[in-house]
């Protein structure tokens, strides 16, 4: 049960920190057309993150930070640097958890739970928004230079445990990613530009 969790909240964060595609609100179509192109142009992208997980049982979040990876168009990895190294992959139908050196393969096939969030994420960034309203609801405010997503998931299965993703960004830069679990715990993940050695 745990592993599960952990590799839906772990599908989630990587999804929504790469990904962009749902429906616009009226009156601002071209706007997200206009981000819709740009993000299905990217092929390649590079963040520094800080993620902060904030859980009822604690009185202070737990932060870890380091770098996340995309290259078009099925490959997300997540290398935590701080507070200890930890490697989430996602890798066409697998997902490939290491830390400790120990390492966890999931194949994604065996979670119809988390099997929509993967399709979704494949479909969003060829630029196929509506692969992803068949997954969320969507709802989208502001406008090209700065916008704000909000999901919530369809499926009775992933809303059990997820009840919304936001997502705040600034053209095709996601600035923010947060996840809302049902429980009442959340994550923050703030992103920025990682630097060209």
């Amino acid at each position: 049960m745990m592993r599960r969790r952990i590799a839906l909240v772990a599908l989630v964060t990587l999804w929504a920190a790469a990904t962009l595609g749902p429906r616009a609100a009226p009156g601002a179509t071209g706007d997200l057309d206009e981000l819709l192109g740009l993000m299905a142009a990217r092929r390649h992208g590079e963040v520094d993150f800080i993620e902060q997980h904030f859980l009822a049982v604690l009185k202070r979040p737990v932060e870890s930070s380091g770098i996340m990876i995309y290259d078009a168009p099925k490959r997300l990895e997540k290398r935590t640097q701080s507070p200890r190294p930890e490697t989430l992959l996602l890798d066409g139908d697998e997902l490939t958890m290491e830390r400790g050196g120990r390492t966890h393969v999931l194949d994604l096939k065996a979670y119809p739970a988390i099997l929509p969030l993967v399709e979704s994420m494949r479909a969003t960034l060829a630029g196929d928004s509506s692969a992803l309203e068949r997954v969320f609801t969507v709802e989208y405010a502001g406008s090209l230079s700065h916008w704000m997503l909000t999901l919530a998931p369809h499926d009775p299965r992933v809303a059990s445990k997820i009840s919304q993703v936001r997502i705040e960004g600034v053209r095709d830069n996601l600035i923010k990613v947060e996840i809302l679990e049902t429980d009442g715990d959340r994550s923050l993940m703030t992103l920025r530009d990682h630097p060209i050695p």
